[in-house]
């Protein structure tokens, strides 16, 4: 049996990538023995991008009449689809069409596949690799998983997978982190394939610091949500640690020991493991 695949691409402002981006797409599903359709969200574009998606006919039109970010892009696109399959792509020309074919191949034995930005291929602006490893670094850790690429937007999901986290999934550019977070941590099956990333055409929407900030809040909650004994646990320690620190300094460097200090830090370190565990009591439950 052929299986379908619904393509959603979110545009904003990309007059001068979208056209080569649909048909460099259309070249390669064609190639194909599958279903498809292509579903543009047009997010309140202002320049040419709405008179060039005209072109199209064979494509499904999302209108939003104001801008309301990329993951509400990506979900008003999920709620048009048919397709047992979703496929997500950038509309800047950033992601290879010819990567596509490889991502299918493995989507039947995988919830999602996604197209890693690896190796010299990746060009990734040189702004955004500082931000870039940190996040990884707070993603590997709080998941306990090593994470190639945290935030790629080429990814294949299959349907079930957006439908049982649409609740918690943002509108902004976090959406991509936060199904890569909530898969991993509650034991979804995920593939990275690496695939070359191009420099995009046209202006960036990326906010360095702003989105970065926002990036990291989103990491913490999603992991809080789903395994908030990774937070509490060394929030608890740290706490511990500095009372014992606080205790050895003040007993040997100061005419007094600083009693009060130490004990408010211990009981605080206390209270913080209490919560955390009586957290992951809580998600435990909803996940029985």
């Amino acid at each position: 049996m052929r299986k379908s695949i619904s393509v959603i691409i979110p545009v904003y402002n990309e007059e001068n990538a979208i056209e080569q981006t649909i048909e460099g797409l259309k070249n390669e599903l064609n190639k194909l023995d599958l279903e498809y359709e292509m579903i543009v969200v047009n997010d309140a574009s202002s320049d040419k991008t709405g008179e060039i998606l005209k072109k199209f006919s064979n494509i499904k039109i999302v209108e939003h009449p104001e801008n309301r970010g990329y993951g509400a892009s990506l979900k008003s696109g999920f709620k048009e689809s048919r397709g047992e399959l979703i496929l997500i792509t950038d509309a800047d020309g950033t992601y290879p069409g010819e990567a596509v074919s490889e991502l299918i191949k493995y989507a039947p034995s995988y919830d999602m596949v996604v197209g890693a930005r690896k190796g010299k291929d990746a060009k990734i602006p040189l702004i955004r690799k500082p931000a870039k490893w940190l996040l990884g670094q707070l993603a590997n850790y709080l998941s306990g998983i090593k994470i190639p690429d945290l935030n790629s937007g080429l990814r294949i999901i299959k349907k079930p997978l957006i439908e049982k986290f649409i609740y918690i999934l943002p509108d902004g550019f976090s959406f991509t982190t936060t199904i890569t977070l909530a898969s991993l941590t509650n034991g979804y099956g995920i593939k990275y394939i690496p695939i070359a990333y191009s420099k995009r055409a046209g202006k960036s929407k990326f906010r360095p610091f702003r989105d970065t900030l926002n990036f990291f809040q989103l990491i913490i909650r999603t992991i809080l949500y789903f395994n908030p004994l990774k937070v509490f646990i060394p929030l608890s320690l740290i706490l511990f640690l500095a009372a014992v620190v606080i205790f050895v300094w003040s007993y040997f460097l100061t005419p007094r020991v600083l009693d009060t200090t130490v004990a408010i830090l211990i009981m605080a370190s206390i209270q913080m493991l209490a919560i955390g565990m009586l957290a992951d009591l809580i998600v435990k439950k909803k996940t029985l």
